[in-house]
């Protein structure tokens, strides 16, 4: 069988010890995962309990937040377990988390503090994991080192 038949197992060292910075990184996206699942609920249930106007919004955003959730905890389940593809996921919810830190930091209000905690974890979330030695442990491959391997 040849490799491309065969492909190569998802973690690179799991008997190894797990780098420090592949732990943190999963913590944030873990906290990042907690606080929209915290906010769903409490979405869900001021939607359930409000006025009926405004009821089925409350409860369709509820219901997303919560399922938006799911992509940062099983972000932060792939890094603590050392899987390739969890980094994607991971970036994008560090992404999408710097527009809204941007807009909480635009409020007039509480929401500032919330806005600077959650840029400065993004920002440090994406530090963690665009640097090249999380990009070796997790066992990803460059562009040019794919053809590199093939021929090997």
């Amino acid at each position: 069988m040849s490799s491309q038949q065969n492909p190569a197992p998802e973690t690179t060292n799991p008997a190894g010890p797990r780098p420090r910075r592949l732990t943190y990184a999963a913590v944030l996206c873990a906290l990042e995962g907690l606080a929209l699942f915290v906010g769903g609920v409490w979405m869900l249930v001021l939607g359930v309990t409000g006025d009926g106007d405004r009821r089925q919004q409350a409860v369709t955003a509820g219901i997303t937040v919560l399922v938006l959730a799911l992509l940062p905890l099983l972000a932060a389940r792939g890094l603590l377990l050392r899987r390739s593809w969890s980094r994607g996921p991971a970036v994008i919810t560090q992404i999408m988390a710097l527009p809204v830190a941007y807009s909480l930091l635009q409020a007039d209000s509480v929401a500032i503090p919330a806005g600077i905690a959650l840029a400065v974890v993004a920002v440090l979330a994406l530090v963690l994991l665009v640097n090249p030695a999380t990009t070796r442990d997790l066992g990803i491959k460059g562009p040019g080192r794919a053809r590199e391997t093939e021929q090997q």
